[in-house]
């Protein structure tokens, strides 16, 4: 059994605004919550504060959909679901991490980049 997933685990991170997203905003939060192995959709709901239980739904459909992760059912009262990174989805990983790397290499300059743009991007509706 792995060991529950830390709720801050994206509190206080210093490059959550992520300029990489891969399969959407949520999906390389997921990708590492999974990295230690199997969780149940309530695990997952705990580091991931923000997201809805509809949006968190879509994402791990989308991510089985494109082979990212196996859903498993067991045959009990409840039934149990688990979630887990497949080999796919493990190829991921060194990506996200190089993602994550950069991003707290490089996350000052981005935000001063998008500071400036801010200030001088031309106001809606016009040129």
């Amino acid at each position: 059994m792995n060991e529950p997933l830390d709720p801050d685990m994206f509190t206080g991170c210093t490059h959550a605004p992520t300029p990489f997203r891969i399969g959407g905003k949520w999906m390389p939060m997921i990708i590492r919550c999974l990295e230690s192995g199997p969780r149940r959709f309530s695990e997952l709901e705990v580091p991931l504060r923000g997201i809805t239980p509809k949006v968190l739904t879509e994402t791990l459909r989308a991510m089985e959909r494109d082979g990212f992760l196996t859903r498993t059912v067991t045959d009990s009262t409840p039934p149990r679901v688990d979630y887990e990174l497949s080999p796919l989805g493990r190829t991921l990983l060194a990506p996200l991490n190089a993602c994550c790397t950069w991003a707290a290499a490089h996350l000052p300059e981005l935000l001063d980049a998008r500071d400036t743009y801010g200030d001088t991007a031309p106001a809606p509706g016009g040129p």
